[in-house]
């Protein structure tokens, strides 16, 4: 488990860059490592610094914090939770739209600052908590060369190696899936390609949205791969 949780506060406004800097004091599992005044110094420091949390203002001249998001799914490839920090409750829906984790509408109170808080710092333990079952389930099946154990959003699957014929990344919900020859497997949202390819040798990266079981690899023709049956 993290000892603290980064975020990154992204506000047009100075006092609601301050306002949350006081608020995020009190809180001793969250450490606030940077702000930023617009849309665009906040991808800068996002990419940057990876945080686990970005509170993140709606309505900012240039390019919206709704924008901002957009600009950046295909590039947040670890857990970052949002909360939506703004003083138009217009903009809720949408908000949630794209996977906002929660919504802090302007001027909060302390009770609504920290019942966002509470859940976002049980959600992300929880989370961990997965994570390392995942990990010890996985060390215990490593002696079984015949199958591998995947995170599913349902929870966790073993497979055996030649069920699988590819993983592909579905950019419209942000989630790889394994594809079977009759079935596709939607895995946990925070999978990357680099824990795919963590789980057996047979298991290469082709491209930024196919990793191929070279098992079912028939030949490389230019740029395009040619697999066997039943995933040619």
């Amino acid at each position: 488990m993290k000892d603290k949780y980064t975020a990154i506060v992204i506000d047009d406004e100075p006092c609601g860059i301050s306002n949350l800097q006081t608020s995020l004091q009190g809180i001793n599992e969250m450490e606030l490592v940077q702000t930023a005044p617009n849309a665009a110094k906040g991808k800068e420091l996002i990419l940057k610094h990876k945080p686990d949390v970005l509170f993140l203002d709606v309505e900012m001249p240039e390019t919206s914090g709704l924008e901002l998001l957009r600009e950046i799914k295909d590039a947040v490839n670890w857990p970052m939770q949002v909360v939506f920090y703004t003083a138009y409750d217009k903009y809720l829906l949408e908000a949630l739209r794209e996977s906002a984790f929660d919504y802090l509408l302007k001027p909060y109170t302390e009770t609504e600052f920290l019942l966002v808080i509470n859940r976002l710092l049980n959600y992300m333990r929880s989370e961990e908590k997965k994570d390392s079952l995942q990990e010890s389930l996985s060390t215990l099946n490593g002696k079984d060369n015949s199958h591998v154990l995947i995170t599913t959003v349902r929870g966790y699957q073993s497979l055996r190696f030649d069920e699988i014929g590819y993983f592909e990344y579905a950019k419209e919900s942000k989630h790889w899936c394994v594809i079977l020859e009759k079935q596709r497997i939607q895995l946990k949202r925070n999978t990357t390609a680099d824990d795919i390819v963590r789980l057996a040798a047979s298991f290469v990266q082709i491209n930024q949205q196919q990793i191929i079981n070279i098992s079912y690899l028939r030949a490389i023709e230019g740029k395009k791969c040619l697999m066997l049956p039943p995933f040619d």
